[in-house]
């Protein structure tokens, strides 16, 4: 299996605990990144010190070598410059050479390679809208679902290795409504505060919930603790006393034991809803 993400550290908050569950159970994973994380801000006050933001880049390779031993993947870069989240009115340019403004072409080339050389048979990466709409997460989507389809087709790219054609392409869901608000109940249940209620007071009753998308959910429960693990590694993002961390791992395992995905593209039979990113992949 190989996933796609856009930045050091959204490995581990997004789909980390099926990850461990599968290299627990004798599959081999890659998490692919497509930029060094260098537009990314501190996050966590207790980094934010002058030698940690005077060496980022390096602080954040260091970070994700961490997260993936934790997790027992194998990593790779992608390469490509953090396009950084422009803010403001007007919106800034995004700075040039950056990840988002590579020719589709070259970025999708460079993600081809690194199929045809590990050779998943399951491919992981964002939905359309990013999850949330940077432009990294944009061009992740964007460049994995060329990818998917340029993999095995040896007129294109050929000199980026052997053919090799996933059988399965996923995008991965995270925070839902649905989810949200057994966590927030969950824990008003329990007699304890939650921080989700301001959240989903912000929540536009009129937007579809994601969950309606999901197709397969993989129970990974026993593995959220190394989840945890790998986005304590990321120091620089990850605040250990943030809502990341504010449910309980026995509530979780009890009230939302899964991750959840969309099944996108599939070359075998598979019958929805699933519970296994690789049903009707033979051995």
């Amino acid at each position: 299996m190989m996933t796609v993400h856009a930045h050091p550290d959204d490995e581990s908050s997004k789909g980390a605990a099926t990850m461990a569950r599968y290299v627990a159970d004798g599959h081999e994973v890659r998490v692919v990144t497509c930029t060094g994380g260098e537009a990314g801000s501190v996050l966590n006050k207790a980094m934010d010190r002058p030698e940690v933001n005077a060496n980022l880049t390096e602080v954040r390779r260091e970070e994700m070598a961490t997260a993936a031993k934790v997790l027992g993947v194998s990593h790779s870069w992608l390469g490509f410059l953090d396009s950084g989240l422009p803010e403001g009115e007007p919106l800034p340019p995004l700075p040039e050479g950056c990840f988002a403004l590579v020719p589709l072409e070259e970025s999708t080339e460079a993600l081809v390679r690194e199929i045809r050389e590990f050779r998943p048979h399951v491919l992981v990466t964002y939905d359309e809208n990013g999850g949330y709409p940077h432009p990294d997460h944009i061009r992740c989507h964007e460049i994995s679902v060329a990818a998917f389809d340029a993999a095995g087709d040896p007129s294109r790219f050929p000199d980026a290795g052997e053919p090799w054609q996933p059988l399965k392409l996923y995008y991965s869901h995270g925070f839902s409504r649905a989810k949200i608000s057994t966590f927030h109940e969950a824990l008003l249940a329990r007699g304890l505060e939650s921080p989700y209620g301001e959240w989903l007071g912000k929540w536009d009753p009129d937007k579809a919930d994601v969950m309606e998308r999901v197709t397969t959910r993989v129970h990974c429960a026993d593995y959220f603790h190394v989840r945890d693990e790998a986005l304590k590694a990321h120091a620089t993002q990850i605040d250990p006393n943030s809502r990341w961390f504010a449910v309980p791992l026995d509530m979780q395992r009890e009230v939302w034991p899964t991750e959840e995905y969309e099944l996108v593209r599939s070359l075998v039979d598979s019958t929805l809803p699933e519970d296994d990113l690789f049903a009707g992949i033979e051995e």
